[in-house]
């Protein structure tokens, strides 16, 4: 955490989430190492946006600028959630300038251990992560609650980052915002957890009264936005995987160049509200994607990796080459 600014967020919530091994940044942001770097470090083992789409592993810098707010209580949330402060939004704003170079300092030290086992890791990797090239804007809160989040993608882009932010569609007028200032990230992800309204309000559990209806705006703004656009469909055995019609027509609104069936994994605070058994198998994803791609003309099933349970389906236009990001 930065000597200077200290969190705007009560005492024992900011004790949850450094407990839980998150590094606070200024007075609302966040870092946390994420499980496929340390993987990509100690067993070069890689996290399927690897796979996917070429990003590295262990050069990824997991941040929020939003830690412990959101608009949504989702019961699949793996974060600290029981401290959030629901849509209190903390004032005043730390600079993105600030925020980026507070990040990465906060991420040099979260690696600072692996330097006490260099006989068991990939010395190489290692020195390379303490130069992060990637930044996944999706670690805890909603991420575009954040005023400045165009110029935080901004400030990454000019340090040669690429940027993916991982969203809930609830804030569609930050997107409008970012694409007029033409301060998109190099992939902007929807996640979307419900094929209809019902399902939205058992399993997202929104905290403002319009949520159904911003999602769909930010799906039609999907549509015509100059960056890579993705879909992530994060499924809940027995609570979201169903009505895989339901899903096809929202994603056809947004007409997004991947879609991403995944699913929910049994970790986190999420174990306090479902069971092992929600937790779908590989196998079930894929049948599911299988079933979904028969509603979705111009996509087709692209790849999977089944040690993230997560299958990428494609936009028929969209060549391999496109697939993987330019670095």
């Amino acid at each position: 955490m930065s000597e200077t600014i200290k969190p705007n967020m009560p005492e024992e919530i900011a004790r949850l989430f450094k407990k839980q091994h998150y590094a606070l940044v200024g007075r609302h942001s966040g870092v946390k190492l994420c499980h496929w770097l340390k993987e990509s470090i100690k067993h070069n083992r890689v996290c399927y946006k690897q796979r996917f789409y070429g990003i590295h592993s262990h050069r990824c810098l997991q941040m929020t600028p939003v830690l412990a707010w959101c608009t949504h209580n989702c019961i699949f949330c793996w974060r600290p959630m029981e401290g959030f402060l629901g849509t209190e939004l903390p004032q005043p704003w730390d600079d993105p300038a600030f925020i980026v170079e507070e990040s990465i300092k906060a991420q040099r030290k979260l690696l600072s251990g692996f330097g006490g086992i260099k006989d068991r890791i990939n010395v190489k990797k290692f020195g390379e992560a303490q130069e992060p090239k990637h930044a996944a804007i999706s670690l805890s809160g909603e991420p575009t609650i954040y005023p400045y989040i165009g110029d935080l993608v901004e400030e990454f882009h000019k340090r040669g980052f690429t940027t993916f932010i991982v969203t809930n569609g609830t804030v569609p007028e930050a997107i409008e915002q970012m694409k007029k200032e033409n301060k998109l990230p190099t992939q902007l992800y929807v996640s979307l957890t419900a094929p209809d309204i019902e399902t939205y309000n058992r399993v997202n559990i929104p905290m403002i009264p319009d949520g159904w209806e911003r999602i769909l705006k930010t799906l039609e703004l999907m549509r015509d936005l100059p960056t890579r656009t993705v879909i992530r469909l994060t499924l809940v055995k027995d609570e979201n995987m169903h009505n895989p019609k339901g899903y096809a027509e929202l994603i056809m609104k947004a007409k997004p160049m991947f879609v991403e069936a995944k699913a929910y994994m049994f970790v986190g605070f999420s174990r306090n509200r479902l069971t092992i058994n929600n937790m779908p198998k590989h196998e079930e994803i894929k049948a599911f994607a299988e079933e979904l791609v028969k509603y979705l003309p111009g996509y087709h099933i692209e790849d999977e990796y089944q040690p993230s349970r997560v299958v990428l389906i494609m936009r028929d236009d969209i060549s391999k080459e496109e697939r993987f990001i330019k670095h």
